[in-house]
């Protein structure tokens, strides 16, 4: 009779992806070599390697946060200035 593991024990299935390394190191791909010199200084496994340079990528190239909506509305800003304490602030409507 085959052993079964506990529910608990069994990971979820996860999509995964096939990477393909490099026959050449580029500016969008490296070789296996490489990535086993990087994970090898680093001290990470290789799947390690490429989670931290997709963590990177994405700090650097994604937004920080959500789009705003635009510029102010007239409404917008006249709310803005009944809020400023009389001669204590100027509203400016642009910086530059």
């Amino acid at each position: 009779m085959p052993v079964r593991s506990s529910p608990a024990k069994r990971k979820k299935a996860v999509a995964g992806i096939l990477l393909r390394y490099r026959e050449t190191d580029t500016t969008f791909g490296v070789t296996r070599a490489t990535a086993t010199r990087l994970a090898k200084t680093l001290g990470l496994s290789e799947t390690q390697v490429i989670h931290v340079a997709l963590a990177h990528f994405a700090r650097q190239n994604l937004p920080a946060y959500e789009a705003d909506d635009g510029p102010l509305t007239d409404d917008q800003m006249s709310a803005i200035e009944r809020l400023q304490p009389p001669g204590r602030m100027k509203v400016k409507s642009r910086l530059f």
